[in-house]
């Protein structure tokens, strides 16, 4: 994309001039749209000035800086070239249309086109009134799932070349979105499921996601049935977890492969899994679920006096407990983690939870106590009311009688709770196959794992690109919807890294979002319609850096010259 200016109807306009190839007829084919007048203002009255609108110009212009960067449109386009016709909206555009939108004013599709015509900079030169809610259904239903697991690759590898991250270490996480589709509509991704929000009546969609440790760029990701096991997801995509291996070690540019570890929550061991990784060329780390032999016996062993040992440097806050063993035919290094900000949270949930037994543990011995509960039903209530954050380990419960009249005592015993508290919560039992690391790091690259659940935690609840409300019902448009949101979080975390922002991403986007050219008309007493001229905003010293970075003054040529009429007043004078 380049810009000029033309004379057209005796005023002179800036315009963005594209040039795209059409494969269909073998020639190139023009686009242009116009940003704006290029003459300068006229004398007008203020008086008489009229405020039309504003005009986006921070936010959306530094996302359209890194899709050039890394020509996420071409990329698209040149892996799915058989989704689109000439002169219609590519899938390119439309993706990337998409994910601007979900990054800067999260809204429906029906409103994209209003979303891009308020924006001044833009990543391609079609008109605004092309993308509707249509043309993106269209062109979902023409994609692959395939080809959108290429793009991912590519864009992997061109992130990597260009911004320079580390993929030593990746995080893995998995979470879900509620739909709003009906039950009756076909499709295999919506599903009723473990919700994480908790709600039992909505269809589900899963999502697991691959991120770099720097920059906590999103590398990888599949969306899945919200029904099927979010432990089985990564060993479904071991085919693409392969690929991505060789393309990060093409952009990084090394002669020999590197070892890089993954990194996931606990909940799930397979060994057949760690193999597997092992064999496409990645290295585990993995917290390993409380109720596991293997965790059990390392508890026990860090609970001995003098087993746990403060760590050094910034982790020297921290407690940790190391040991050897062996899961199955695999020897594997095992860190017991001491957290207290995690212990402080467990006793909290555990005091909650613990009322609300009371309460139910005392109706339950009163109706045993009158005849009005057979023993059967009392042992699965008492069950039930103990099943919730440890409760069962220091709750003694007594259940005698007979089926009809049964007897039923409790009581909270202090001393195992003190035991449960020092021995077991507050802790982690973190697996890994890295026995040469130390223990500081491994404790490092596991922590990296949370900056997955941030990203998860961010596009939810109307936070910074929110995956929903969807109202998508196809397969197709859930996936390439999804695909897009995760585009947006790549695009936002870009930025950030580019900006070198110490502020919160949700701080900075609201910051490039302030940046907006207002839109005025006046009169100037001679005949014809009012010029409408455009007025740059006042900016910060942050947002002088991000319109230098971003090459904002492409899009607002005026922006530039009071950034550097600023700091030439900021030198003192007698000074060059």
């Amino acid at each position: 994309m380049f810009f000029i200016e033309r004379e057209m109807r005796g005023r002179r306009y800036r315009l963005a001039v594209e040039s795209i190839w059409d494969s269909a007829t073998q020639r190139s084919v023009p686009r242009q749209v116009i940003l704006g007048p290029a003459d300068p203002s006229c004398i007008v009255d203020l008086a008489d000035t009229e405020h039309v609108g504003d005009m986006r110009l921070g936010d959306t212009g530094a996302l359209a800086w890194v899709v050039e960067q890394l020509d996420v449109v071409g990329m698209i386009d040149r892996i799915c070239h058989e989704t689109s016709c000439a002169g219609d909206v590519s899938l390119g555009e439309m993706v990337v249309a998409v994910a601007m939108q979900r990054a800067c004013a999260p809204g429906p599709k029906c409103g994209l086109a209003d979303f891009l015509g308020s924006s001044l900079p833009r990543a391609c030169c079609l008109p605004a009134k092309l993308f509707t809610g249509q043309a993106f259904h269209r062109l979902a239903s023409r994609v692959e799932a395939d080809q959108l697991d290429k793009v991912q690759v590519e864009l992997a590898k061109a992130i990597v070349q260009r911004f320079g991250l580390s993929t030593s270490v990746l995080a893995y996480d998995t979470t879900n979105f509620d739909t709003y589709i009906d039950t009756t509509t076909p499709g295999e991704l919506a599903r009723r499921g473990h919700a994480k929000s908790k709600r039992n009546d909505l269809r589900v969609v899963g999502l697991g996601v691959l991120a770099s440790e720097t920059g906590h760029v999103p590398l990888l990701f599949r969306a899945y049935p919200g029904n099927a096991s979010d432990q089985a997801v990564l060993g479904e995509c071991l085919d693409g977890l392969g690929r991505l291996h060789d393309a990060l070690d093409e952009g990084e540019g090394r002669k020999r492969s590197a070892h890089r570890t993954v990194v996931r929550d606990g909940g799930f061991w397979s060994e057949q899994l760690e193999l597997e990784l092992e064999f496409v060329g990645y290295h585990s780390i993995i917290s390993l679920p409380m109720s596991h032999k293997a965790a059990q016996g390392a508890l026990e062993s860090a609970a001995r006096p003098g087993a746990m040992t403060s760590l050094k440097g910034d982790y020297k806050d921290v407690r940790a407990a190391r040991s050897r063993a062996n899961i199955g035919e695999l020897e594997r290094t095992l860190v017991v983690v001491e957290s207290k900000n995690l212990l402080e949270g467990q006793k909290r949930g555990i005091a909650s939870a613990l009322l609300k037994a009371r309460k139910e543990l005392r109706a339950l011995q009163k109706r045993a106590s009158q005849g009005r509960i057979s023993r059967e039903a009392l042992e699965l209530r008492v069950k039930k009311a103990l099943g919730r954050e440890h409760l069962s380990f220091f709750v003694v419960t007594d259940i005698g009688g007979t089926d009809k009249a049964p007897t039923f005592r409790w009581r909270v015993d202090a001393k195992l709770r003190r035991k449960l508290e020092t021995t077991r919560l507050g802790r982690r039992v973190l697996c890994t196959d890295r026995h040469s690391w130390g223990t500081e790091r491994i404790v490092h690259g596991f922590r990296g794992q949370w900056n997955v659940e941030e990203i998860f935690r961010r596009q939810k609840g109307g936070g910074l690109v929110p995956w929903g409300p969807s109202y998508q019902h196809a397969d197709a448009s859930l996936r390439l919807h999804t695909f897009a949101c995760v585009l947006g979080v790549t695009l936002v975390s870009l930025v950030k890294l580019q900006l070198g922002a110490q502020c919160s991403i949700k701080s900075m986007m609201q910051q490039l979002a302030d940046m907006k050219v207002t839109l005025v008309k006046g009169r100037t007493g001679k005949p014809g319609r009012p010029p409408t001229a455009m007025i740059r905003p006042r900016l910060s010293p942050f947002q002088a850096a991000a319109a230098e970075v971003f090459e904002l003054g492409r899009w607002m040529p005026s922006i530039l010259s009071s950034i550097h009429r600023r700091q030439r007043e900021a030198v003192p004078a007698g000074t060059s």
